[in-house]
């Protein structure tokens, strides 16, 4: 029997496996059965080469659990005690503290670099024994035994078979290990297609009212997934089944793109369109990476392209190691090479199907967009690509490339300045109004319901020469594509104000909302009051919700124009109402209002171009009291216009149905415009 000590230059290398080298201590499985697989299939390779001439027989790897032990055995090439002392005894580290520096933020890498896989087994044992035996002819059996301190035990022993067994004795904390449904869940997410059966336990069968094991191997794993396999013999329900092995509650795919490349790198995979409803962030990291068929991850930003982080799917390469890291995911030229191959892939797919079968593209397109756009806006490449078959969808739910689209509104929306206006909606129901004043005025309303496309508008209108896009209800109508240059205002300017000031005084106070009041022509035929919103601002508002330093807008209030239409009878009605009810005490108001200005004027002229010393202490006195008063008695005048309002159920009635028709009157002022309408009725 041997007793040496591990060939570190330090005393304290366990401590660091436990606690610094591996970030998550359940990868201690993936390890050992990998060593396992491995060791498994070097003995394929040197038989089929006929350096090994035995039987080969069944070379299931097995993983079984004792009262307090795993062990993970295989009928693979085994070990000699020289070459134990090699591989298992020689861990050559400069020394703990310079390691520990090194690499504490980036444990994973160490494993990989240092070829350290066996090691992992410390973290979760007290003590690790191996029992191996040799393929080579003659070869003597041996056990190493180590309890986590640098002293190990080598001994010969007998054991009958070759292969190796690897016995951890589990730690007191971490005795969760020891339980069935935990290793298999393990199993499950590391081992379930690695290229050689690996068996956990036996199956079992319901028998008289409970489970019992039968006389067969458990096997846990797919020893040929559907990747490894040619397109060819393929069909769309075996895509379809291992899309529902990999993801069991999710819709169908939309489609798929199976992936296989052996120049310049070796790459195979399966990458399937989910079906997406709203929140991207929810369907991020569902790609699985493999290595050889180890799982690796599910975290593949860096391996391919932020907006393909959406796909579903598995990616297999061995050019990218097995204990990868991010710092290496972001420098290899393997993985940027990958990257791009992806999103080539990708493209060609789309415009595969749209080319071949456009009708089939369109019925997906709600489906699809979202992968689409996100990519458009975050690769200039991709955007390249796509923007040839990327589509608009209007109001009718008719689809539209955007050289189709551009052609169709050219000669109606084409405002005075040469720019195409595209006029679009967010919510066909609540903008119902606006977008059939629109369609009857001859302008065709895109359908922009999506979560990127408050971002793709912004970059569209980049991208797209002399194009502006314009939302429904930006403005009234005649003005959302400004063909020739605005008319002066329809009414004159204080029966404007007269109108403006009652019915802004009627208006509900809604929390972080602001209304600007004003009259305008519209045509006896258009609503008497319309609602509109500024695009500019609007358009802010929403990009602070999805883009990060534009918060100070999502923190403005809202601000909505609130417009009354001059040439419609109710509101001519309104001011000829007001305009008789307040006359007899706004004409000597107004009378002393033009006076006080006419006054305020001739001594503003009188001081211009006077430094402030230059002009009498009276002349200012009676500047600041003239402004005084005009303020007063501006207030006075709005006070009989205000008054007018509050008994005029007709302008509270009309703002209550403007209000209505933008989803904007709710709680109390709800109820009272039903009671209103009522009493009207």
């Amino acid at each position: 029997m041997q007793k040496g000590n591990i060939g570190v230059t330090t005393e304290n290398i366990f401590p660091i496996i436990k606690k610094f080298l591996y970030s998550d201590h359940e990868i201690f499985l993936r390890e050992l059965v990998s060593n396992a697989v491995d060791a498994t299939q070097k003995l394929n390779t040197l038989s089929s080469v006929g350096e090994f001439k035995g039987e080969l027989g069944n070379l299931t790897v097995r993983v079984t659990l004792g009262q307090d032990t795993i062990t993970i055995s295989d009928r693979g090439i085994g070990l000699t005690g020289e070459e134990i002392d090699k591989y298992i005894n020689q861990i050559a580290f400069s020394g703990a503290n310079d390691f520990l520096e090194k690499y504490k933020n980036d444990a994973n890498a160490i494993i990989g670099h240092f070829g350290l896989g066996f090691y992992s087994s410390f973290m979760v044992s007290k003590k690790v024994e191996i029992i191996t035996k040799s393929y080579k002819e003659g070869a003597q059996a041996v056990k190493w035994s180590c309890d986590g301190s640098p002293e190990f035990t080598l001994e010969e022993v007998e054991k009958e078979d070759r292969g190796t067994d690897i016995v951890l004795y589990i730690d007191d904390d971490c005795k969760e290990f020891l339980e069935e449904a935990r290793i298999a869940a393990l199993l499950k997410k590391y081992c379930s297609f690695l290229p050689v059966s690996v068996a956990f336990g036996k199956k079992k069968e319901w028998k008289d009212g409970a489970q019992v094991e039968t006389s067969e191997d458990n096997i846990i794993n797919q020893t040929a997934p559907l990747w490894t396999r040619k397109p060819s013999e393929l069909s769309d329900e075996d895509y379809k089944k291992f899309y529902h092995d990999l993801y069991p509650m999710s819709d169908e795919p939309l489609f798929w793109i199976h992936l296989n490349v052996d120049y310049p790198f070796n790459l195979t995979g399966i990458l399937y369109f989910p079906k997406v409803k709203s929140n991207v962030e929810l369907n991020k990291n569902k790609i699985q990476l493999y290595c050889n068929q180890v799982y690796v991850t599910d975290s593949v930003e860096g391996i391919v392209p932020d907006f393909l982080t959406l796909l579903h799917g598995v990616i297999d390469s061995p050019d990218i190691p097995l204990n990868v890291s991010r710092s290496y995911l972001q420098s290899d030229s393997n993985v940027k090479k990958i990257s791009t191959y992806i999103t080539k892939k990708v493209s060609d797919r789309l415009q595969s199907i749209y080319k071949n079968n456009r009708s089939q593209f369109e019925e997906k397109w709600n489906d699809l967009k979202i992968f689409i756009n996100y990519g458009m806006l975050t690769q200039e490449d991709f955007y390249e690509k796509v923007s040839k078959f990327a589509l608009f969808t209007d109001t009718d739910s008719k689809h539209y490339t955007y050289e189709e689209y551009q052609t169709l509104i050219k000669e109606n929306q084409t405002d005075k300045d040469g720019n195409l206006i595209y006029l679009y909606a967010n919510n066909k129901d609540e903008q119902f109004s606006y977008i059939e004043a629109a369609v009857n005025k001859g302008y065709n309303v895109l359908l922009m319901d999506g979560q990127l496309d408050v971002a793709m508008i912004s970059m569209l209108e980049q991208k797209l020469e002399k194009s502006r896009f314009t939302r429904v209800d930006g403005d009234v109508v005649d003005h959302l594509i400004a063909k020739e240059d605005k008319k002066a205002n329809a009414l004159e300017a204080d029966k404007q104000e007269m109108l403006s000031v009652a019915f802004k005084s009627q208006l509900p106070k809604v929390e972080k909302v602001e209304f600007n009041v004003m009259a305008q022509a519209l045509g006896e035929n258009s609503a008497p009051v319309l609602i509109t919103q500024s695009e500019y601002m609007r358009r802010m508002k929403e990009m602070a919700n999805i883009q990060a330093g534009m918060s100070f807008y999502g923190e403005m209030p809202d601000m909505f124009n609130l417009v009354l239409n001059a040439d419609h009878k109710l509101v001519k009605q309104v001011l000829a109402d007001e305009e008789k009810a307040c006359a007899a005490d706004v004409v000597p108001l107004k009378l002393s209002i033009d006076d006080a200005t006419k006054r305020r004027d001739e001594l503003k002229k009188k001081q211009e171009g006077k430094k402030d010393e230059e002009v009498s202490t009276a002349e200012k006195d009676e500047l600041n009291e003239l402004v005084e008063k005009l303020d007063e008695l501006k207030m006075k005048k709005d006070s009989l216009f205000i008054a007018y309002a509050a008994q005029n159920k007709v302008i509270r009635q009309l703002i209550d149905l403007a209000l209505l028709q933008n989803n904007m009157l709710k709680g109390e002022a709800l109820n009272n415009f039903v009671k209103r309408s009522i009493e009207l009725i």
